[in-house]
């Protein structure tokens, strides 16, 4: 019997699998990061300085800002061609993004940023073109490494049938003091750090379990553990910031994504900003749950009632709410099944929703089922 063997289809002229993206951008990164290096360390601070002036106006979407390219860059990162640097003429060395006519056509800084450094990288003059590219890769990675602060080694786990990881897995070595308060600063000695000794470390123990406890909000039990809501809603706009930041990085120079600060931080920050951002929704949903319950035993709702049920969405990153009617506006008077029949009409709403992510869906559902439970009757 003789037996033959297929060998894989080509892919489709026009492609490019994953493998071959990610290869190509460690390239790029490479490529970029060994031209950083030879320049002559004057040229690597002057792009360092250019940097820095050029992340804080795009983190701050400034209406223009202006830089300068180097007056020398050297061009080819091959053997046998360091130091050898060309000249950048000098009426192309200042240069401006952003202005009247960008703000007249609605383009933002950043977008004018893009745009006027990829003009430059197709310069006749190809000093303009390697300095532009250097000043565009530099921003990225000074935003990457050096406008965000670093975070614990951590380690998320996605929850059952989602892709994003967001639970915090518990080590072994972690113990869990019973006195311990949650104002209470706790004295560890982390086996991982040794080279700190003693750190004081003023988080409760769940709190330590993410990438950067200080802006942990809420316990696994979905206690509150700052002193307001407000503070809480002030902690997910900071770690919605921080992944805005690492955005313009990548949307800067793309081949940034492959960096190991900027996979640790993005894997750290996103896995805590949707896990925060989803207790926060829950939250919410307990304070709707308690309100309609108090101003009903008050009868105060008798002219009808409508739900804004804030939910996190996992795509955009972004806290939205779902708005739908309980009673009509009206002389109705309140009857609990009424919120359990809205509940129950949204949710087949969301489930049929596919703008929504599966993840988020299904955090929508389980708030539209705490509404529920909480306004069943015995016998339903």
């Amino acid at each position: 019997m003789n037996e033959t063997t297929s060998s894989p289809s080509p892919a489709p002229i026009g492609t490019t699998s994953a493998d071959d993206l990610t290869s190509q951008l460690r390239q790029d990164y490479e490529q970029l990061q060994d031209l950083f290096a030879i320049q002559p360390v004057i040229i690597q601070r002057f792009l360092e300085n250019q940097a820095a002036s050029l992340a804080d106006a795009v983190v701050q979407n400034a209406s223009q800002v202006r830089f300068n390219l180097p007056d020398r860059v050297i061009c080819d990162a091959s053997p046998g061609h360091h130091g050898r640097a060309t000249p950048i003429p000098a009426n192309m060395r200042e240069q401006m993004a952003g202005g009247l006519m960008d703000r007249l056509m609605r383009v933002d800084l950043r977008t004018a940023l893009r745009q006027r450094l990829a003009e430059l990288e197709q310069s006749e003059f190809v000093s303009v073109a390697v300095a532009a590219r250097l000043l565009r890769h530099t921003t990225a990675y000074y935003m990457v490494h050096n406008m965000l602060p670093a975070g614990r080694t951590v380690n998320y786990r996605p929850a059952e049938g989602e892709e994003i990881p967001t639970i915090p897995v518990v080590e072994e070595s972690e113990a869990e003091s019973a006195i311990t308060a949650t104002t209470d600063a706790i004295v560890e000695e982390s086996e991982k750090e040794t080279r700190r000794g003693e750190l004081l470390v003023p988080y409760v123990p769940y709190a330590r379990r993410f990438f950067l406890p200080q802006w942990v909000a809420f316990d696994d039990k979905g206690n509150l553990l700052l002193s307001s809501v407000n503070e809480a809603e002030a902690s997910i706009a900071s770690m919605q910031r921080y992944l805005s930041v690492l955005h313009y990085a990548v949307s800067l120079s793309p081949c940034i994504v492959v960096d190991k600060v900027y996979q640790q931080k993005r894997y750290g920050m996103l896995g805590q900003l949707v896990n925060q951002g989803r207790a926060l929704a829950l939250y919410h949903t307990k304070e709707i749950i308690q309100t309609i319950k108090r101003r009903a035993a008050s009868q105060d709702l008798n002219r009808g009632l409508s739900i804004s049920l804030p939910y996190f969405d996992d795509q955009d990153l972004v806290m939205r709410t779902r708005d739908f009617v309980v009673i009509p506006a009206g002389r109705i008077m309140f009857v609990p099944a009424f919120v359990v029949r809205a509940a129950r009409e949204e949710a087949v709403k969301i489930a049929q929703d596919t703008r929504l992510s599966h993840s988020t869906r299904k955090h929508l559902l389980i708030q539209l089922r705490m509404l529920e439970k909480a306004f069943e009757s015995p016998d339903d």
